[in-house]
């Protein structure tokens, strides 16, 4: 499953903020539900129109955007 299929960027959309394929489903949205302690299925069944594939897409772009190389002074 390529993540980037996925995960949207449209400046004119949701501020710019990547979402879901192209919907108004931001990928934070999915990730607060996440860290909210739902479940995949209590996510799947709160927002129909995502797919498993859908948060686990959320989750690798969430990781790559955070690994990055910090240079220590």
């Amino acid at each position: 499953m390529d993540w980037k299929e996925r995960i949207t960027i449209d400046p004119d959309q949701c501020g710019g903020r990547p979402c879901i394929r192209g919907m108004r489903i931001r990928v934070i949205d999915v990730l607060d539900l996440l860290a909210a302690g739902l479940s995949h299925e209590q996510i799947l069944e709160e927002m129909p129109d995502l797919e498993e594939e859908d948060i686990e897409a959320s989750l690798r772009y969430a990781s790559r955007r955070i690994d990055h190389p910090v240079l220590a002074a």
